[in-house]
């Protein structure tokens, strides 16, 4: 694909965000930044957030990683439903009946301000580096098939790529995404349609006939009953809590469903969605497996790093076409996830620390430098990832959710299931002191108990923030 026709798809698909950012940015305020003042349609808020919960790390990541895990991911998959139901069933009502807009306000009067504070910047911590994570991903793939060849540095492919989403998100914030977010969805279906079909065109098969190679080849293995860190025990629940932490407890993803007007209308978004987003999953880890086929039976050498095979495939081995919508996916997964990211940050900072009030007219100018700040903060994280990447971004991102959203879990998990009061000057000692002790039986498990803990990691995290709580509760 040439580098003219690389810009032209790039320019068009942002031209495109920012047609729709100036058209939802009409007299828009504050109040529209943060709420979209309640008016968001159910139906546009759940596709939306379909893009906007696989990102660019399942595009890229999960399809790469079936040569590793084969089917296995699909087990955490459907812990994913039971996650939702619970988000639904409990959090939204929790969320509506409080009438939140960031949704650690809850924390302040359950527990205090500084089981506030924490939980608050706790999701900051996340967020920023799951943000960066993803972002990662993007630039990466922007730098390869664009700006490298012209000798752009990486960092300046970065500020480009974070620029465009602040150019797009300033205005109109969370009214403003609903949308683009509903587009990016589509983009990034799309793209993984054209590749399925693409690769049954180029290897002469029927879709039956695809289907069959899938299901005979070596990585169609979906269901794990032994001890491995695959089995389906450990990924179904860790999929569950996944789901709870990082989309029922983050302000980013939540942000959205409490744009719909009412709780019903939120319900009805989280349920369909779940079930929409795990068929999703689904094509996604199939393409992985068609992925890994089409390399071995045209003599590609698979990447060491499982994250390029997607990219590579689509860029230097399938048609141009192929490579063009796969450009235009891989933009609208990452950016479906980070433009939310950037708008949930400002939203939780402006409330969590700088006090916005509902009800006040809220200082846009303020609001504006830190937009700007949290997208400086994204740029350099981005750069000490590069840095020090070594391992599969999946991977990395779950890793680091273990850690930071475990604490959340517990913080709400005590706060919904007990009514024990605690002593809330010691909640940021004991949010501290679980991620480390969970560290530290991560690291000597096998040796310990002859266990590998997975992505469970992050219930152990959460048990102990429990225990934690418990103890330091009030006589």
């Amino acid at each position: 694909m040439s580098s003219l026709t690389v810009f032209l798809i790039i320019s068009c698909y942002f031209l495109m965000l920012i047609v729709t950012s100036l058209y939802t940015g009409r007299k828009s305020d504050s109040l529209t930044f943060f709420t979209a003042n309640k008016k968001s349609p159910w139906y546009l808020v759940a596709f939306g957030t379909i893009g906007t919960s696989l990102s660019g790390v399942t595009f890229i990541s999960v399809p790469g990683e079936v040569g590793n895990s084969q089917f296995s991911y699909f087990q955490m998959a459907l812990g994913f439903l039971l996650g939702y139901f619970i988000i639904g069933a409990v959090l939204l009502p929790l969320y509506y009946r409080l009438k939140l807009i960031s949704i650690y306000s809850y924390l302040e009067g359950r527990f205090g301000f500084w089981s506030f504070k924490t939980g608050a910047l706790i999701f900051m911590i996340s967020r920023v580096i799951g943000a960066s994570l993803r972002l990662f991903l993007v630039a990466s793939v922007l730098h390869l098939g664009f700006f490298e060849k012209f000798d752009v540095p990486f960092w300046v492919t970065v500020s480009v790529a974070i620029s465009l989403i602040w150019l797009y998100t300033f205005q109109g914030g969370i009214k403003t995404i609903v949308l683009t977010d509903a587009l990016q969805t589509f983009f990034m279906i799309l793209a993984v349609f054209v590749t399925i079909y693409m690769i049954k065109q180029d290897l002469n098969l029927s879709f039956t006939g695809l289907v069959e190679t899938v299901n005979e080849s070596s990585y169609s293995k979906t269901f794990f009953w032994d001890d491995s860190k695959n089995n389906f025990f450990k990924q179904f629940f860790a999929g569950a809590f996944i789901v709870i932490s990082m989309i029922g407890l983050d302000q980013s993803m939540m942000q959205k469903h409490l744009t719909c007007a009412s709780l019903k209308d939120a319900q009805k978004n989280v349920f369909w969605f779940s079930i929409a987003v795990v068929i999703v999953l689904f094509l996604f880890i199939g393409l992985g497996a068609l992925l890994h086929i089409f390399a071995v039976q045209k003599g590609i050498e698979t990447p060491e790093s499982t994250d390029q095979l997607y990219p590579i495939l689509a860029l230097n081995h399938l048609s141009s076409f192929t490579g063009a919508i796969f450009l235009l996916g891989i933009i609208a997964a990452a950016y479906s996830s980070a433009d939310s990211a950037l708008t949930s940050l400002t939203t939780s900072f402006c409330f969590d620390f700088l006090n916005f009030k509902k009800g006040e007219k809220y200082d846009k100018k303020v609001r504006l430098l830190v937009h700007l700040g949290f997208s400086i903060l994204i740029f350099l994280v981005i750069l000490v990832f590069r840095a020090f990447n070594d391992e599969s971004v999946v991977s990395a991102i779950y890793k680091v959710s273990g850690y930071t959203y475990g604490p959340l879990v517990g913080l709400f998990a005590f706060g919904l299931f007990s009514k024990i009061q605690i002593k809330d000057k010691w909640t940021p000692l004991i949010c501290l002191l679980s991620p480390g002790v969970s560290y530290i039986i991560n690291i000597n498990a096998v040796s310990w108990f002859g266990y590998t803990f997975g992505f469970e990691l992050l219930i152990v995290n959460a048990l102990f923030t429990f225990i934690g709580l418990w103890w330091i509760r009030s006589d």
